[in-house]
């Protein structure tokens, strides 16, 4: 008895780990527990009958609404400036094209003043060009003047196009480089336009505020489809590559398991899976905290349904204790399928035959014993 007692307070003092974190591979054997009607009544052991299960089973994981990265955009400020105004919230819908900000901007107005410089610089040089070619035909002047002033026009042809370049950067459309081409007029204002279309997020600039090239202004995702972060216990990993679809109970959604990490979260000893959803109009929103149900299809084998408190781990692998005449067999199962209530598992039994769902501590030392006779 002392030994039995010193394996009970060995297994509490280990944290016997649950089934929720037991790997797959169990052994291929089964193990007699020997144990007295009397030893079995003493321990308080109760069992519950097997159950036959069509193949397929379910993992209840939680899960955060994410956005996925392809859909997110932070749209930053083309130039330093003031915040004049910012014309939408967060939370509302916006369309690719439209107002997002507007900046007074000192840089803006130089960047228009170089491009209408170079533009003057590239007309004078084409003109000169122009000029140059016709007296080179009339043998007036030395082919290497002409090679000379092909050169210079070329470079004030790139000049320009850099000043193009930056102004598109600093914001401006083309219609509107186009406008400031034509009429020569200075702007000191800058539209922002959103370059998605999708709902704002999150605002960071503040109107009055000046900001530095580059400062974010507001956030903006596309929120269809969606995506949620599901956490999966390491022992329940193996199944997801047999997970037919994905259930979110509180949206009523159905949707599609599109990613499995791999790497192991150290702290929760769990693997992050992506579950990809439509919402249409169905309210779920990042960082929303859920319960999502992986529904799970049977490899093929026989599978069973079972206590959730009757599969147990030992030594890295899954057992349950099936009643016998003599005591209790410790069959190892395969965990396929877990919610609070049920498993479902794949081994060794079969329907009608009882396990043990109360006093498994007792029968975990008994184990524990008759493997090292």
């Amino acid at each position: 008895m002392r030994r039995k007692l010193f394996l009970i307070l060995l297994l509490v003092a280990c944290g016997a780990p649950t089934a929720s974190g037991a790997p797959q591979n169990g052994p291929s054997r089964d193990i007699l527990v020997s144990l007295s009607e009397e030893q079995i009544r003493a321990a308080g052991v109760e069992t519950q009958p097997v159950e036959a299960e069509s193949g397929a089973g379910e993992i209840v994981v939680p899960g955060v609404v994410a956005v996925p990265p392809q859909q997110l955009r932070i749209v930053a400020a083309p130039a330093a400036g003031l915040v004049e105004t910012l014309l939408v919230a967060p939370d509302e819908d916006v369309k690719e094209g439209d107002p997002i900000a507007t900046l007074k901007s000192s840089e803006l107005v130089e960047a228009q003043r170089a491009f209408l410089h170079a533009m003057s610089e590239a007309n004078l040089a084409a003109e000169k060009l122009r000029r140059d070619e016709q007296l080179f035909k009339e043998h007036i002047i030395a082919e290497r003047r002409l090679i000379v002033t092909r050169a210079e026009a070329a470079q004030a042809r790139g000049t320009l196009e850099e000043r193009t370049q930056i102004l598109a950067l600093s914001g401006m459309t083309d219609a509107e480089i186009a406008t400031l081409r034509r009429d020569r007029k200075l702007a000191s204002a800058l539209l922002v336009r959103a370059p998605i279309a999708g709902t704002i997020l999150q605002r960071h600039g503040t109107t009055g505020e000046r900001i530095a090239a580059s400062a974010p202004l507001v956030t903006i995702a596309r929120l269809d489809p969606i995506w949620v972060n599901l956490q999966v216990p390491l022992g329940r990993a193996v199944a997801l590559d047999s997970v037919d679809r994905v259930h979110l109970p509180s949206a009523d959604l159905d949707g599609r398991l599109i990613r499995v990490g791999r790497t192991v979260d150290s702290a929760t000893q769990s693997v992050t899976a992506v579950a990809e959803f439509r919402p249409g109009r169905s309210p779920l929103r990042p960082g929303q905290a859920l319960t999502a149900i992986l529904r799970v299809k049977g490899g093929g084998a026989s599978q069973w349904r079972v206590p959730a408190d009757a599969v147990v781990s030992h030594l890295n692998h899954s057992w349950v204790f099936v009643r016998v005449p003599e005591g209790f067999r410790a069959a190892p199962v395969t965990l396929v399928s877990e919610t609070p209530q049920f498993a479902s598992v794949q081994g060794p039994l079969a329907v009608g035959e009882r396990v043990a769902t109360r006093g498994l501590l007792t029968l975990l030392a008994e184990l524990a014993e008759a493997e090292n006779k």
